[in-house]
């Protein structure tokens, strides 16, 4: 299990999580109509011999159309799809949004956040980070080196990005358009170990 860690690096992991923001946007922004995934989940991310992700099964994806309510059944993986879908029942661009969230985090992680997710999702946009006791360099996967130079501040960059993905309000979540266009981005905060995972 270490060795596979190992094989996948921060810089494949990072381009991982590149690739599935790009396709995200891509069925979101440049599709028409809009294609809403509904179940993007690291079961639904393939990887081909070079690690470049493929988004797969589109069994319960919908077409996004601006007459419809958009009303479902709740469908996709536990553990991915968003909060508001079991009261609401309503699907938007935000919830695939939401999943990427769940993903990003799964993939530096090396395992699914679980728990972590209610405190990333609910976490308060006005007090410093350190009260919220949330250190990057804590959850990220200690079964390899922590990322160094360029690929740690573009780390740092794409989990704040996913952090805000898994707003509590949908309406405060980023367009996967926006995610994608902000990890193409070369402005990275400073620091890994003292990232603010807010926004």
């Amino acid at each position: 299990m270490d060795e596979e860690a190992v094989e996948l690096d921060w810089t494949k992991r990072v381009n991982i999580i590149k690739g599935v923001a790009q396709a995200l946007a891509y069925l979101h922004h440049d599709c028409s109509p809009p294609i809403i995934h509904r179940d993007i989940s690291s079961n639904n991310i393939l990887l081909d011999l070079d690690f470049e992700p493929h988004v797969s099964d589109f069994s319960i994806s919908r077409f996004l159309k601006l007459d419809s309510s958009h009303w479902t059944t709740l469908a996709g993986t536990y553990g991915y799809f968003a909060p508001e879908l079991a009261y609401t029942m309503r699907v938007t661009e935000k919830c695939d949004a939401y999943s990427f969230g769940v993903l990003t985090f799964e993939v530096m992680m090396g395992k699914h956040p679980g728990e972590l997710i209610p405190t990333l999702s609910s976490l308060s946009f006005s007090l410093p980070f350190v009260e919220q006791n949330i250190l990057l360099k804590d959850i990220i996967d200690q079964r390899i080196s922590p990322p160094i130079n360029q690929v740690a501040e573009k780390l740092a960059s794409i989990m704040k990005l996913a952090s805000s993905c898994l707003h509590a309000n949908p309406q405060s979540r980023p367009t996967m358009q926006h995610v994608s266009r902000a990890i193409n981005l070369q402005c990275f905060p400073k620091q890994l170990y003292t990232l603010n995972l807010e926004m």
